[in-house]
């Protein structure tokens, strides 16, 4: 492989450092004891190792001698393949083949004499000076050919190109903690370098690899590398080996990366899965030579044995997404159906042919007369790919990259980075919004504003001469050092702003407060520094605690616990007074202290924290920290906190206009069911007189069981239409919800479901939703990772932007479906009805691969770049099950084709007597253009245009100019392409069959083409019922369901 030099590139730089790169990969391929004793017998600990990675010095040498931490993309596609993959396209492969065919017999001119004993067809070929142009026809379809190749091919170029930048900009916005020079700071990850002290805390995702230095309770899942799901926990004396592509699940601690880039355990993987595809490129070739077809064959991941899997035969395709398969599928039946007919034509043609010939005329068979019959029937086959070309839609999949590329590129400024195309395209169709409600339906900045301290409830924070010392001295020690040491309030940007609050935001409240009591937390960490905690006890969804243990100068411990306020105060034994003594803490005065502050603040939408702490004596003897009930019982109260964050002013309007979408918001959230009840009020999910359920994560895992305690669809069925606020859930509540709404056959249309979430822990559900948004300033890695959809600003409005986006691209797509099958009808049936009544198609091969062009390329960024308007958000979701084609659309179709078919059938047969001009029926085979036919395709390609207008609009609206000027690609391919057909008609002479119009002509084709506008107007007015289908005795409008 050729990167094998660059990514495995073992060299020792021991002049400047003590270990080569060589022993740390060797080091790294360690796990557990193994790795532990290697680190002792050749460093003798960490610190040994910092020291021989030199960890001061300047970055820029460790990244000569280790590596970069970039691991290179696979490269892309050139131009010229793609221009490959474009050729192979079996229709224009076919018309290659016979534009060549016709371009050799062109050449070819037998005598006068022979001809005349071919037939009077064959002796009307052409007259000798037109025969020499007779090879313009096969040179301007290989030139038309040639033009569609580029134009995919530089489609598919520009939609990689994008993407590659969208992945680009995903990494980019990857940051991670390190220290360097005893700063704390972050960095992009592919700064990393080997020696860096990196901070890894909980929901992490692992960006090199590393070695343990310092860890809190630290939990890893290794499933990405070894495929076991149980989390492994690290420490520095059982397994301090931390691996890339890993995900932190619970802790905090430090580590000195070891491995950047290439020469990680991920760069590593991934270089041997490129010399896998290599390999397998190398036998797919091989079977190419023997067999002409070969099965396609992807990437394939990696076994244990680290070679590549064998994948099932015929793998499904991936990143085609549900609307993608629909028009595929809708174009594969167009395309049977366009095949039929090109079939059809051909064989009615040669059948003309022959019975004209050999019947009418009785002319005996000739090998002399070979060459002028194959000329005849060469095209007759070209007169047949042009029905086919015409037909198939090859548009439609073009169309969807084109809308959702462009959507893509539009959410970005909208707040929404996309990491799966098919979500963009999902989100139209959300029913249900499964939303946190910290930092998505709030503004995730948190103060302090209430208190219950020294046995007083303070409406406001009180002066710090109101507060006992003592109590004050516990509480402020307490929030410094049992909060995560990376979240800290700092200095504001601009003067006069706010301080900015960086890391969790609860714990930002907390120490906000300290600051509020005119107290320095940092000089309690200063005194207490992250590596001097004896034990910390991190947060998770089942504690929903966080606790730190402090060793005393006499080995006596005091621990400090901090947690949601009616789970803490139920392991509260004491609680101190305003005399600083601890007074006994009994069920009834915890149930006062409920009554009379929780519940209140609570009211008020305000979530409430206790704060709490414990001492164990040197008496006591050393306790069992592994027994994690004993440990976090018996503590003292110190204080209750009601912490404020306010609802973000442009919430309730967002739902609001959801409901009114036919979207239902719910409310899936850690606090206690008064704040979310209170919040959820504000924000307008409940209102007032509404029969809506409101439960706590333990009420409704009892609901939803059965007897057996099992999980019941059925009781799950029960509660979901009516649940608007899930309080106290956890990630696994969360995943059971978004899985009992999505698997529910309650309703007629199966719920698409879409979920917020920032912890690690919800990665689950995320990954279950039918879309998965995740926070983008409060999220974790791992959250980010299992999400669709990253909120860079983290706020609800976003994601009704996405509704916006998402059912913007479904009426794009249908705009540009109605578009193409109006002219696919008329074309098909005009090529099909000319050629069997003039054995010649009105409708030459090269001017419909110019209606090709317009239909496919142009029209789909015309009519897929409309931008959204809140209107989309006044009717409900389309649903899954939906048919492509719509009543209305159907209307439309079929009405504008009957237009088009009478104009075009009436200059067709009767033009010549209208304009008194020379027909252009019957005409031989090398005939020059004719003016009647020239009119014939100016007036069809200048209806398409004026149809473009009808097609934006797809539900009935009468103005189909509204909104026309607010996209310009729509005007600007309109008027480049009317300024192109002008060009083609005056100037595009044999090579597109067309002659020279006079004014008055172009004037009529243009009012013909503009009554395509004319007649849309009393056609939008018929009821859709008159124009019903039924087949096969099913529904009407069976035909668009059958499709879909």
């Amino acid at each position: 492989m050729a990167n094998n030099s660059f990514c495995l590139s073992i060299t020792n730089h021991e002049p400047e450092f003590s270990c080569s790169l060589k022993e740390l990969l060797l080091l790294m391929e360690l796990r557990g004891a193994e790795a532990v004793t290697r680190i002792q017998e050749s460093y003798g600990d960490v610190k040994g190792l910092c020291a021989r990675l030199k960890t001061s010095p300047v970055e820029g040498k460790r990244k000569h001698a280790f590596g970069q931490n970039v691991i290179p993309s696979k490269k892309p596609k050139t131009f010229v393949q793609l221009v490959w993959k474009a050729l192979q396209d079996t229709t224009l492969i076919i018309l290659m083949a016979a534009a060549i065919f016709s371009l050799c017999l062109s050449f070819y001119n037998p005598p006068d004499a022979e001809r005349l004993h071919c037939g009077s067809a064959a002796s009307s070929v052409a007259e000798e000076d037109e025969t020499e142009a007779g090879w313009i026809e096969g040179a301007a379809i290989l030139l038309s050919v040639a033009c569609v190749v580029l134009v995919t091919a530089f489609n598919d170029w520009s939609k990689e190109k994008q993407f590659r930048g969208l992945q680009n900009r995903i990494e980019q916005e990857q940051k991670f903690t390190v220290v360097r020079r005893g700063q704390v700071i972050q960095i992009n990850v592919s700064e990393i370098v080997a020696g860096d002290i990196a901070q890894v805390k909980y929901g992490d995702l692992l960006p090199a690899d590393g070695v343990l230095i310092q860890g809190n309770d630290l939990k890893i899942d290794e499933s990405s590398l070894t495929g076991e799901s149980d989390h492994v926990k690290k420490s520095l004396d059982k397994d301090p080996m931390m691996l890339s592509g890993t995900h932190v699940m619970e802790g905090s601690g430090k580590m000195v990366v070891t491995g950047v880039g290439v020469n990680s355990q991920t760069g590593i993987i991934f270089t041997l899965l490129c010399a896998s595809d290599e390999e397998e490129k190398k036998k797919k070739k091989r079977r190419k030579e023997k067999n002409s077809v070969a099965p396609t064959v992807e990437m394939k991941p990696l076994g244990e044995n680290g070679k590549a899997e064998k994948k099932k035969t015929n793998p499904p395709k991936k990143g085609k997404t549900v609307l993608q398969e629909k028009l595929t599928k809708l174009a594969k039946q167009i395309g049977k159906a366009g095949l039929f007919m090109s079939l059809l034509t051909v064989l009615i043609l040669i059948a003309r042919f022959l019975i004209d010939t050999f019947w009418s005329q009785g002319v005996p068979w000739s090998k002399e007369c070979l060459p002028i019959y194959m000329q005849f029937l060469v095209n007759f086959i070209i007169i047949g790919v042009t029905v086919l070309v015409v037909a198939v839609p090859e548009g439609l999949p073009l169309a969807v990259t084109i809308a959702l590329a462009y959507s893509v590129k539009k959410m970005m400024k909208d707040n929404n980075l996309v990491r799966h195309l098919d979500a963009c395209e999902t989100m139209g169709n959300a029913t249900t919004i499964c939303s946190d409600k910290t930092g998505t339906l709030t503004t995730n900045r948190m103060t302090v504003v209430q208190t219950y301290m020294a046995g007083h409830h303070y409406l406001m924070v009180p002066k710090p001469d109101l507060i006992p010392d003592k109590i004050l001295d516990l509480l402020i020690e307490g929030i410094a050092v049992n909060c995560a040491y990376t979240t800290k309030i700092l200095p504001p940007e601009k003067e006069g702003g706010l301080p900015r609050q960086v890391g969790n935001k609860t714990e930002c409240a907390l120490l906000g407060l300290t600051l509020d009591l005119h107290r320095d937390y940092q000089t309690v960490r200063n005194k207490f520094p992250e590596e001097k905690l004896f034990k910390v006890y991190t947060f998770n969804s089942e504690r929903k605690s966080m606790s730190t243990v402090l060793r005393n100068h006499d080995d006596s411990y005091r621990m400090f616990s901090k947690g949601a306020s009616e789970i803490l105060l139920m392991k509260c034994c004491k609680i101190l007074t305003a005399s600083s003594e601890a007074v006994a803490f009994k069920p009834q005065n915890r149930a006062n202290l409920v009554k009379t502050v929780i519940e209140p603040m609570a009211s008020e939408g305000l979530r409430t924290i206790c704060l709490a702490y414990r001492d164990f004596p040197t008496v006591e003897g050393e306790p069992d920290w592994d027994n994690e009930s004993h440990i976090l019982s018996g503590l003292t109260c110190i204080a209750v906190v009601g912490i404020e964050d306010p609802v973000r002013p442009e919430v309730p309007e967002s739902i609001r206009m959801c409901q009114q979408a036919g979207i239902t918001v719910r409310m899936v959230t850690g606090d206690n069911i008064n704040t979310a009840c209170a919040i959820a009020s504000k924000c307008g999910i409940l209102q007032p007189g509404d029969d809506f359920l409101c439960l706590e994560g333990k009420e409704f895992n009892r609901r939803i069981r059965n007897e057996q305690g099992e999980i019941e669809q059925g009781c799950i069925d029960n509660i979901w239409p009516k649940l608007r606020v899930l309080a106290r859930s956890s990630p696994t509540d969360k995943y059971t919800l978004v899985k009992g709404i999505m698997d529910s056959m309650l309703l007629e249309q199966r719920q698409v479901v879409t979920v917020t979430g920032d912890g690690t822990n919800d990665g689950p559900a995320l990954k279950k939703a039918d879309v998965g948004f995740a926070m983008g300033i409060a999220g974790t890695d791992v959250a980010k990772e299992a999400s669709d959809i990253i909120l860079t600003d983290d706020n609800f409005s976003s994601i009704v932007k996405a509704v916006m986006w998402g059912r913007n691209v479904y009426d794009s797509i249908s705009k540009f479906l109605q578009f193409q099958l109006t002219v696919n009808v008329v074309a098909v049936i005009v090529a099909f009805t000319g050629a069997c009544i003039t054995q010649d198609s009105p409708l030459k091969a090269v001017q419909m691969l110019w209606v090709n062009l317009i239909m496919d390329t142009f029209a789909s960024l015309a009519l897929a770049t409309e931008l959204p308007t809140k209107a989309l958000l006044r009717r409900s979701p389309y649903g899954r099950d939906k048919p492509l084609i719509s009543h209305t659309m159907m209307k439309n179709i079929l009405g504008h084709a009957i237009y088009q078919l009478i104009v075009i059938f009436t200059l067709l047969f009767m033009g010549e007597k209208i304009f008194i001009m020379e027909s252009g029926r019957n005409a031989s085979l090398h005939d020059p253009p004719s003016e009647h036919y020239t009119m014939v395709f100016n007036t069809f390609v200048l209806m398409q245009l004026f149809n473009e207008f009808n097609a934006r609009k797809i539900h009935g609206e009468q103005n189909v100019f509204k909104g026309v000027f607010n996209n310009p690609i729509f005007y600007s391919i309109l008027l480049g392409t009317f300024i192109t057909q002008v060009l083609i008609v005056e100037f595009g002479g044999k090579v597109f069959s067309c002659v020279s119009l006079s004014l008055e002509l172009w004037l009529w084709c243009v009012f013909l083409g503009f009554g395509s506008l004319l007649w849309g107007q009393p056609a939008e007015q018929q009821p859709g019922p008159v124009l019903k289908l039924k087949l096969h005795g099913q529904a009407p409008f069976s035909f668009s369901e059958k499709l879909n």
